[in-house]
C-alpha cells in the first residue's frame, strides 16, 4: 500500500460531523512526520467523492483555502452541512468536533 493510499484510508474513517488534524492522520497512516504529505495527498486527490478530504484541518482548527472559489470556502460549507461548528475566529471548534478514534482495546 502506498503512502497516499494509507492517508486516504485513514481520512476515509473520519466520521461525519468530526474532523482530524493533518498530524493525526499522518500518525495514523504510519508516520507522525507526514503532516505536510497528508496535505499534499489530499490536494492531489483524483476523486474527492470517495475520500472526505474536507474533514482534515490544521492542528489549530484552521481550514484550507485551497478549495476556495470566489472567496467562498467549499471546505467550510461541507463541514457546516455536516453540523460542524466554528469559533468566532473562523476555526473548527475542536473541543466539539475533533475525532478521537477508539483503538482495538476500547481506549482512545
Amino acid at each position: 500500500m502506498t503512502t497516499f493510499q494509507k492517508i486516504y484510508e485513514v481520512a476515509g474513517q473520519i466520521p461525519e460531523g468530526f474532523v482530524a488534524t493533518y498530524g493525526q492522520v499522518a500518525a495514523m497512516a504510519g508516520n507522525p512526520r507526514w503532516a505536510r504529505v497528508v496535505g499534499y495527498a489530499l490536494h492531489v486527490l483524483s476523486d474527492p467523492a470517495f475520500v472526505p478530504w474536507h474533514r482534515v484541518v490544521a492542528k489549530d482548527g484552521r481550514i484550507s483555502t485551497a478549495s476556495d472559489i470566489n472567496g467562498e470556502s467549499l471546505q467550510e460549507a461541507l463541514l457546516r452541512s455536516e453540523g460542524v461548528t466554528f469559533t468566532l475566529d473562523g476555526r473548527v471548534d475542536l473541543q466539539k468536533h475533533l475525532w478521537k478514534p477508539v483503538d482495538r482495546t476500547g481506549f482512545v
